[in-house]
């Protein structure tokens, strides 16, 4: 054993000691979906200068971009779509691969992604102002503002303060949806995680805290006379407002004293007495509120309704564990087809965010299995949006906020199970660390299996994993430092991209690029 593995270890061919992989056959074709329209030509927009022009990393970004239109020039595209993975690390997106291959019988290694064949691509680098390894905040707000700011804050810039209340007036940055609802434009949003989470709040809140979700919330530093997140979004005034918000986090919306409608031993989080839900469906006949896969069912997203869908108390389910009944709640796949089909009936077109947010969730929980299933379903969904919109008129943009610590390793044979033990397919296979312990090919830097109790003591030494499933979906891999919770990763992430503007995609961009380019395809931002 050990001549074969020191051979494999200073790269001999492993071809020649394992089975010859047969190419996969290609994945079955998803159906058309009913609906999908033509091309229309982009209108002409004259483009906004947003307040956060001026700002250094906003100007930097915009002449990066700028340089990229001068030697190549920019397609007006009709329709926005920026999907965002949360936490979709690159070894996310290859080790989602792999799983989504296998997962249907297919050679992992060499299965493609739908994000995989998009014809731009280039990698993002994630920093906040403040932070090397940013959080979800921060880099939305890069996003969909074209600004790079503080960590822990969503749609202020660098000037306002984690925390700080007063520092938030002259610091508003104003996204990209923002921009098209003053252009009349339709928006929306599609989201797992709660509503007010960090990645879709960064479209239309304005908070020194992204964790001020709830007036519940309001404490921790100088709260003065900011408002909660979830009243941002109900009350905010931009055009006619969102046509589509769907996600979790319907406790950021009702009362304490208020049960939740699908459980009633759980209340809602507000203790202003404001039923949000209430206040949405009471600013016209076209706005209604839906709570589960029955009331979505119900809905004709082909008509001229607001929808606001709050399918959970907190986050939605993980796909793994989403229940495909009446009573259960729609899919995130299911979510982009019907927000697509509301937004395309504005003829002026569209800005939407479609966010795979659990991806993260999974990663903080060490729990690979969950976090690559999520991105397997985050893929679908970008597959749902390709087939009902056309390439001709539709920018659509496809990356991650920031990376986790998850790792690929250990000279795993090919077609090896992505989530198993490492078997390099030599002599008796299973490869073991200098502990004789066997080890699995997905691990994490930092985590919660640093150590484990045994007899109520902290016990840091490697757990025996011979006798246990790790594909199983309740596996949590193996960390080296024990932490609370996972840590996010500061590497790039990856950034595909297709139909107009998307060759302005390429190289190593600055995050905040990420809505330089959506702005100036669409029109929404003036060319400075």
């Amino acid at each position: 054993m050990r001549t074969a593995i020191a051979a494999l270890m200073t790269g001999l061919a492993l071809a020649t000691t394992a089975c010859t992989i047969a190419p996969a056959p290609a994945a079955p074709a998803t159906p058309e979906v009913a609906g999908t329209s033509a091309a229309v030509p982009a209108p002409l927009r004259l483009g906004q200068v947003p307040s956060q022009a001026g700002d250094a990393s906003y100007d930097s970004a915009a002449a990066a971009v700028q340089a990229r239109i001068d030697e190549r020039g920019v397609k007006p595209a009709k329709n926005v779509i920026l999907f965002v993975g949360d936490g979709m690390s690159i070894p996310t997106v290859t080790a989602a691969r792999i799983y989504a291959g296998q997962k249907r019988g297919l050679d992992g290694e060499s299965y493609s992604l739908t994000m995989d064949t998009l014809p731009h691509v280039a990698l993002s680098k994630t920093y906040s102002n403040d932070f090397q390894v940013s959080d979800s905040a921060s880099t939305a707000v890069a996003m969909v503002t074209g600004a790079k700011v503080n960590s822990r804050t969503l749609g202020v810039l660098k000037g306002a303060h984690f925390g700080n209340c007063a520092s938030v007036q002259g610091n508003e940055a104003e996204s990209i949806f923002v921009l098209a609802e003053r252009e009349g434009l339709a928006t929306g949003l599609v989201s797992t995680a709660r509503l007010t989470h960090a990645t879709p709040a960064a479209t239309y809140s304005h908070s020194p805290s992204r964790y001020w979700e709830a007036d519940s919330d309001l404490k921790g530093g100088d709260t003065g006379d900011c408002q909660d997140i979830a009243r941002q979004l109900v009350e905010w005034s931009e055009g006619d407002g969102f046509e589509v918000a769907m996600a979790g986090g319907r406790e950021k919306f009702l009362t304490a004293d208020e049960a939740d409608p699908e459980d009633e031993s759980r209340t809602g989080n507000r203790t202003d007495g404001r039923d949000l839900t209430a206040e949405w469906v009471a600013k016209g006949p076209d706005h209604t509120y839906i709570t589960d896969q029955a009331g979505f069912d119900a809905t004709d997203f082909a008509s001229d309704v607001k929808v606001l869908g709050l399918f959970e108390p907190s986050h939605m389910q993980f796909e793994l564990d989403r229940a495909r009944d009446v009573a259960g709640e729609p899919s995130l796949v299911a979510l982009t087809r019907a927000a697509i089909t509301r937004l395309s009936q504005d003829p002026d077109g569209f800005v939407l965010m479609v966010e795979g947010g659990r991806i993260d969730h999974a990663h903080h929980d060490v729990n690979a299995a969950r976090a690559l299933d999520e991105t397997d379903t985050f893929d679908q969904a970008i597959k749902a949006a390709l087939d009902m919109t056309s390439n001709d008129d539709t920018l659509i943009i496809v990356t991650a906020d920031h990376a986790h610590t998850m790792t690929i390793s250990g000279y795993p044979m090919r077609g090896n199970p992505i989530l198993g033990k490492v078997n390099t397919g030599i002599e008796d296979g299973e490869m073991k660390g200098t502990d004789g312990k066997p080890y699995t090919t997905l691990s994490y830097a930092n985590g919660q299996t640093g150590c484990h109790l045994e007899d109520g003591e902290p016990n840091c030494t490697r757990k025996d994993l011979s006798d246990v499933d790790t594909t199983d979906k309740d596996f949590l891999q193996p960390s080296l430092v024990p932490t609370h919770s996972e840590t996010h990763g500061g590497d790039d992430v990856a950034i595909f991209a297709t139909g107009p503007g998307s060759d302005l995609v390429s190289g190593v961009m600055e995050q905040n690029e990420i809505f330089h380019v959506m702005g100036r395809a669409s029109g929404l931002v003036a060319a400075e």
